[in-house]
């Protein structure tokens, strides 16, 4: 306890930071990764192509090299100058994205083939049956493993220790430089998450039992 106490100036703002960097890259990853799932059920062959490469490329790089990219060699690139955080943000985001993807459209398949088929016999066209017929749905059905993707986002945040970025992921180091007991400081690391993990798994059943009521 008294590495807890004794450290609050750490543990408080680091995990500050850490809800911040998942918060952004949560909201990030479902716009996106939503968005590539549309490109990947799209009619159009060029958009299933480009959301079908995006998700193969990024799956399989490990997120520490995405990292790498946005940290390192993205500034090489002299377009926009951005912060550590921004860079642990947009990594995150673009790594999940891809996941959050095929949780995506694994929804958008268990939605009857009939409830397009009707939207398109009443003209609408696929971007609103998409929107307003099919996602709705599609997203209902796949609360938890959307729900574990979050999670893993969650516990992926704390690369971005490594990267110069003041967040959970980084107390073991400055602990370890005010001497103190670095195990006893990943323990109480560890029940942090366990808690935030708590609070989305809570999320996660809610969501299901409304939405079940709802079906």
């Amino acid at each position: 306890m008294d590495v807890l106490l004794d450290n609050l100036d750490l543990f408080g703002p680091f995990f500050l930071t850490t809800i911040e960097l998942f918060a952004l890259a949560a909201v990030g990853s479902l716009v996106f990764g939503t968005i590539l799932a549309m490109l990947r059920v799209s009619p159009v062959p060029v958009f299933r192509a480009i959301g079908a490469t995006y998700v193969t490329i990024v799956r399989n790089t490990p997120l520490t090299l995405v990292f790498a990219f946005f940290v390192f060699a993205y500034p090489l690139l002299d377009i926009v100058k951005i912060s550590y955080f921004t860079a642990a943000v947009v990594s995150l985001t673009v790594y999940t994205s891809a996941f959050i993807c095929e949780v995506v459209r694994s929804g958008i398949n268990t939605v009857p083939v009939g409830q397009a088929e009707a939207g398109r016999a009443l003209g609408l066209q696929f971007g609103q049956i998409l929107g307003q017929i099919v996602l709705p749905q599609a997203l209902r059905s796949v609360v938890p493993p959307l729900i574990s993707t979050l999670i893993a986002l969650l516990k992926n945040s704390t690369i971005a220790g490594g990267f110069s970025v003041a967040e959970a992921g980084a107390i073991r180091q400055y602990i370890s430089e005010r001497g103190d007991s670095q195990m006893v400081a990943l323990l109480w690391v560890a029940l942090g998450f366990i808690i935030l993990v708590s609070v989305l798994s809570f999320v996660q059943r809610s969501l299901e039992k409304r939405w079940s009521v709802a079906r």
